[in-house]
């Protein structure tokens, strides 16, 4: 049991000082010192920490990756767009697929401009069908349409031939098609307005997912020529100048119905259906909002938020240390470590911080405080009853974990209630009041309760 107590100490102390190395800033130390005398010379030193960077090195194995806060849209400035979906070209069960396939072309679209923590969800509003786009750091709207842009062409190619025509350069073509057709790749005749819609199915043989293909009237008969010339050959699919399946034609199609399989996973499956979808049915997309919000305003909300927190976070400590005394002090050093671990997890998870997600870390702080309020008073009441101080301490979080365990089972069920039917600011919210009761179960419980036996074991 000694052994126990004395490696949760070290493994508290480890993950301490872990926490710090993540959570320390970028920061430079410059410093000249006076002449000195019978020298005369001066003493100068400038160094600059990379704070917001992880690095290992263990000989071959490189490992390197940026945990600098992740700022939201409302702390880091940027445009909001809300779309309109038009639906008058889609049937009533189309819809929703309809919309999910527009989503999945705006995320890939705002991904591969490099924009920093984009967020793109859907939302229906009196029968109307809306896709909200966040984009941090783009102030021009110009440009946040541009990254938007409108309704996804789907393509098909095959191998052309090589000994007439013109060959296309490799950076006239889709990326990675010269992968899978490496001769000369031509464009066909079909595109997404042939297709009728894309489905996940699952073989009769096999029993894995497959993808669907169902075309319109006239894309029927430019498919079967398309597989027709095509046998033995790979067709690749192209969605946005993005290679997303090349299957291999077995046989000529006449029907219009194809499958395209692979060792698709469920999800994998639906996610390649809701791409074809996107490039295939007839949606546009019109601008019904938009707004831009200057970083000078976020870095103000930004300071308001993290200065309530701090004022908070001292009468916290004060109240603690009046009302409990010592143990008061050890349940605010427990709470900065608490805070120090909660810190780095944004960072490495990471999670996107917004004043929303702020509010739920504050308020986790409070919560986190409960857990320790319940402890003391139930080692109180021992301590009148005239227990020894180390049988009070046991006995206190014995009778107090039944409490602090339903109360916070009960915050993350909420908590992941709202993260799963809210949206945006509601989202990040609910992930860091989620975060933030599981670390303060693990503070109140391990932390606390392993510094309260070292000092009633010295005492």
């Amino acid at each position: 049991m000694k052994n126990r107590y004395r490696l949760l100490f070290w493994g508290i102390i480890f993950l301490t000082i872990t926490a710090l190395l993540v959570d320390l800033p970028s920061f430079t130390i410059s410093f000249e010192s006076p002449q000195i005398p019978f020298i005369n010379k001066r003493f100068s030193i400038n160094r600059h920490f990379e704070g917001d960077m992880i690095r290992f090195f263990a000989g071959p194995f490189n490992f390197q990756r940026d945990t600098s806060f992740r700022l939201g849209l409302d702390l880091a400035g940027g445009t909001s767009v809300t779309l309109k979906a038009k639906m008058e070209g889609a049937s009533s069960s189309q819809k929703d697929a309809a919309l999910d396939g527009a989503k999945s072309v705006i995320e890939r679209r705002v991904n591969l401009f490099g924009v920093s923590e984009p967020v793109v969800q859907t939302a229906k509003t009196n029968n109307e069908y809306r896709i909200i786009v966040e984009l941090p750091g783009i102030t021009d709207v110009d440009e946040a349409v541009r990254l938007i842009g409108t309704t996804a062409q789907l393509s098909f190619w095959e191998q052309g031939s090589t000994e007439s025509g013109k060959l296309a350069t490799a950076s006239a073509l889709p990326k990675n098609l010269l992968l899978v057709l490496p001769n000369n790749p031509q464009k066909t005749n079909l595109t997404g307005s042939d297709l009728e819609q894309a489905s996940v199915t699952f073989s009769q043989n096999t029993a894995e997912p497959q993808v669907q293909l169902v075309f319109k009237k006239d894309g029927i008969k430019k498919f079967a020529d398309i597989t027709k010339r095509n046998t033995g050959k790979v067709l690749a699919i192209v969605l946005d100048d993005q290679l997303l399946q090349a299957p291999q034609v077995n046989e000529p199609i006449l029907g219009g119905n194809a499958v395209i399989t692979g060792g698709f996973t469920a999800q994998q499956a639906k996610t390649l259906s809701i791409q074809l979808n996107g490039g295939a049915l007839p949606v546009s997309l019109s601008i019904l909002e938009q707004r831009t919000i200057g970083a000078t305003l976020g870095s103000s909300s930004l300071a308001q938020s993290l200065f309530a927190g701090a004022v908070g976070f001292v009468v916290i400590v004060i109240f603690m240390i009046v009302l409990y005394g010592r143990l008061g002090v050890i349940a605010s050093f427990t709470l900065i470590l608490y805070a120090l671990f909660v810190l780095a997890l944004f960072k490495l998870i990471p999670i996107t911080l917004t004043l929303a997600g702020i509010a739920g870390f504050i308020l986790s702080i409070g919560m986190a405080v409960d857990a320790n309020i319940l402890i003391f008073e139930r080692m109180k009441e021992e301590f009148h009853r005239g227990k020894h101080p180390q049988v009070a301490m046991e006995l206190g979080f014995s009778r107090a974990w039944t409490s602090i365990r339903d109360s916070n089972v009960s915050s993350i069920i909420t908590a992941l209630i709202l993260f799963y039917f809210g949206t945006g600011a509601v989202k990040g919210f609910a992930l860091t009041l989620c975060i933030g009761v599981l670390v303060s179960m693990f503070s109140a419980i391990t932390i606390t309760k392993t510094f309260l036996r070292l000092i009633y074991k010295n005492n």
